[in-house]
């Protein structure tokens, strides 16, 4: 028997009915549900917001078609964007009914493309075994193009290309339908036109061609269109606010507008967050102008969030002015307040979220429930170096660590050919990176000639003739003019210069997604201003080359420092490795921590670990906790946003996808002072916390303790006298928050006593197990655990009692 709810004519009151109680498919379903899944055959829009069982209704959507005999597992197309989503779905589906789902058509877009063309391969004009190229073939097929046309890659930059051909395609266009405003857009269209002569000749398609070469087939060809109209008689869209143009084009072929036609689109217009990929989240009202849709059901009971955190979605989103509208509410209780912290600095901010997250897993949370959202990759930093210190697994989302991203990579390649040119492995990483015409055969025969004298690739260039020769010369001459530039700079300055100077900087600049890869090459910078300040070098400690240093470290021994030279000169250019006593320049100990904080606290396959990821790689996910940091202005909303109305509303959608993964409880952060391009800059806080509800938020520093009253003057101005936040917090002046990664240098009388616990940024907690010598000789040995017993010089070392 058919469940069915009221008349599409009469007024839907959802809390005026129930569900039935016989039928297992429809019995745990609320009001909304029941009415998404029992709608009868027509074009129908469910706003699904967050956590409101939206994979659920889709897959007891179609056990309910089935079991009800509308529709055979033949007649039903489901469309994901992910192939997460969709083995999901075929799960739970058979798991709901007795048949076999393997056959059905579910999947995503270009999932679906592909099984249409392999069935219509004739038609679409392709070889029956064509092959599909993924984004790395089709950048290597767009190259030969260009270069097989004489054109200069600098000019048409192959990636830049890339995504024109896909921007095209995303539009509907061909070739010959691209606007030519100018000579460079002629040219594009003829790169274009000669890419696709060439996949064709090749029996090749990227993933642009699946969608569009099955649009253009159903557009063309009547008897298969009709065929296909008829079969699909349901026609079910998941993620609806992330369709493109073509996706929303090639959904018309396969479900036309018309009576009786089953097209079930779900989505949610306030989680539309990819508008840089082309999702275009007016296709929802679009399709309800279009689709005559009579019914919109907006699910709106969420079952993942505490009343407090879903107030703050809803008054946040509120302030969108082109939203379909939808208020989500749940039946679970306010829960916890919505916690707000101020820091002082971004290394505050970071030991604050660390203290917050071992307190939570002291209480008996899981560390992977809890998860730590940033607006930019870049800002990950920080909080990793924190971790890292405290020995805390974590695991980065959807991404890799920052010393493990490509461009921080090869930044590091670079500064270590400074450091050591001999290090083969930094040499073969970026002897071509950026290009400059050293190809697979010129290093092969590098190689060899090194192997042959016994010699490092840098010392073994003189073996290498013509064109390919003269470029690894000419590398070699880069890395040695680099090396004397930066003799005598900082390492802040070092790492500027070679940004700029190794052609890293103009390359990311070309990229699509360069300014995010920019902004981690900036944070690198940050990185290493944080270490030299950390380490006790000093702010504007130079990073001396390998001989010099050793120079310096014969001047330092006692009895060998020249007449009148100041030990505090003499601390600021080197300092003893905080493991060995080795005296080391700032480069050099810098190198050494980026290897090591690369390689450790790496989590193991299902170990238990903190999870730290971008807010766009967080949708679809949810955590108990979950902590949003850097809500400043020009971070988030992001900078790039905020004079475009437009784009300030995609941020505050992306703002409600990062409060509504919180499960319990909900953390807010901001920082006063964050480091930017190696210098403090000072920051207001995010325009979103005047969009939240007072009633659920709770601060847990004094609102405004820091603007508007001169204290981030003050606070930089401690800061370069070297005595930090701590002599303007002994002062009185202000609450004292989380201590601030940087700690200043214990005078000689330390004060300190074996047994006493005490924390070091570099090995985290510790006890004192001896103390010994008095003065600038008083050194002692602490017990780190994990790291080890460490004996530390106390007028260097960093060590914080922990009360």
């Amino acid at each position: 028997m058919q469940h069915l709810p009221p008349s599409d004519n009469d007024p839907v009151q959802l809390d005026a009915f129930s569900p039935p109680t016989g039928d297992p498919l429809l019995r745990n379903l609320n009001p909304e549900q029941f009415a998404a899944v029992t709608l009868p055959a027509q074009p129908a829009l469910i706003l699904a917001g967050a956590g409101s069982g939206k994979t659920r209704v889709l897959t007891t959507r179609i056990a309910w078609l089935l079991q009800t005999g509308q529709v055979s597992p033949g007649g039903v197309m489901a469309v994901t964007f992910t192939n997460k989503a969709a083995k999901e779905m075929l799960t739970r589906l058979g798991a709901m009914l007795p048949i076999n789902v393997r056959g059905m058509w579910i999947g995503t877009f270009h999932g679906l493309c592909n099984r249409f063309l392999r069935a219509h391969w004739k038609l679409a004009n392709l070889p029956q075994s064509f092959q599909i190229l993924d984004s790395a073939d089709q950048l290597s097929a767009v190259k030969r193009v260009i270069k097989g046309m004489n054109l200069d890659e600098e000019r048409y930059v192959p990636k830049q290309v890339t995504w024109f051909i896909a921007g095209s395609k995303e539009e509907g266009l061909r070739p010959r339908d691209v606007e030519v405003r100018d000579e460079q857009t002629r040219t594009l269209a003829a790169i274009y036109q000669a890419y696709e002569d060439q996949c064709q000749r090749e029996g090749v398609v990227d993933f642009g061609e699946l969608m569009l070469r099955t649009y253009e087939l159903m557009r063309d060809q009547d008897a298969v269109r009709e065929h296909y109209q008829r079969r699909f008689r349901h026609v079910l869209v998941d993620e609806f606010q992330d369709t493109n143009k073509l996706q929303y084009a090639w959904l018309k072929m396969f479900a036309p507008v018309g009576p009786g036609r089953g097209v079930f689109a779900v989505g949610d217009d306030d989680q539309s967050i990819y508008a840089f990929r082309g999702a275009q989240v007016g296709n929802m009202a679009l399709f309800e102008r279009e689709y005559n849709v009579q019914q919109v059901i907006k699910l709106e009971r969420n079952y993942r969030s505490f009343g407090n955190i879903l107030d703050s979605a809803n008054e946040l989103i509120s302030r969108n002015t082109r939203r379909l509208g939808k208020n989500l509410r749940t039946e679970a209780g306010p829960g916890e307040p919505v916690r707000v912290y101020e820091a002082t600095s971004d290394y505050a901010e970071a030991q604050w979220l660390l203290e917050e997250a071992q307190q939570l897993h002291r209480a008996g949370m899981p560390r992977k429930e809890i998860a730590v959202l940033y607006r930019s990759n870049a800002q990950s930093r920080v909080v990793e170096s924190a971790l890292f210190n405290a020995g805390i697994p974590y695991r980065v989302y959807g991404g890799l660590r920052f010393f493990e991203r490509a461009e921080v990579k090869h930044a590091l390649a670079y500064l270590r050919l400074i450091e050591n040119p001999n290090d083969d492995t930094s040499y073969l990483r970026v002897v071509n990176f950026p290009t400059r015409g050293i190809g697979a055969r010129t290093v092969e025969q590098l190689q060899d000639a090194a192997r042959a004298s016994g010699r490092s690739l840098y010392q073994s260039v003189g073996a290498v003739t013509g064109k390919g020769g003269a470029n690894v010369q000419a590398f070699n001459a880069l890395i040695d003019a680099m090396r004397e530039i930066t003799r005598g700079l900082t390492l802040r300055e070092i790492i500027e210069h070679v940004v700029q100077n190794s052609g890293l900087a103009d390359f990311y600049r070309t990229e699509k997604e360069g300014q995010e890869r920019l902004e981690n090459l900036a944070e690198l910078v940050n990185a290493a201003e944080a270490f030299v300040t950390q380490e006790g070098f000093g702010k504007d400690a130079v990073a001396l080359p390998i001989d010099e240093a050793a120079d310096a470290q014969e001047r330092l021994r006692p009895g060998t420092i020249a007449a009148g030279t100041p030990l505090a000169v003499a601390a600021v250019d080197l300092a003893p490795d905080a493991e060995t006593g080795e005296i080391v320049s700032p480069l050099a100990a810098f190198l050494t921590h980026a290897a090591l904080e690369a390689g450790d606290n790496q989590a193991q396959a299902g170990q238990d670990a903190i999870q730290l990821m971008t807010v766009h790689s967080a949708k679809g996910l949810e955590f108990d906790a979950v902590f949003i940091t850097g809500l400043e202005e020009g971070l988030f909303p992001h900078e790039n946003s905020m004079s475009d109305v437009d784009g300030l509303e995609e941020e505050r959608r992306l703002m409600y996808v990062a409060i509504t993964r919180a499960r319990q409880r909900l953390y807010l952060s901001f920082s006063q002072t964050r480091m930017l391009h190696g210098q403090t800059r000072y920051h207001i806080k995010s325009r979103f916390f005047d969009e939240l509800p007072e009633a659920a938020l709770k601060w847990i520093t004094p609102r405004n303790q820091g603007f508007g009253s001169g204290f981030a003057r003050e606070y930089q101005n401690a800061w370069n006298r070297g005595s930090g936040l701590h002599s303007i917090v002994g002062a009185g002046r202000v609450e004292a928050p989380a201590a601030p990664a940087y700690t200043p240098k214990a005078p000689p009388s330390h004060g300190l006593r074996s047994g006493q616990a005490v924390f070091h940024t570099k090995f985290g907690e510790g006890v004192i197990v001896t103390l010994e010598g008095v003065g600038e000789d008083a050194r002692a040995q602490v017990n780190f655990g994990r790291h080890g017993m460490k004996w530390l010089q106390l007028s260097l070392a960093k060590l914080t009692p922990v009360e």
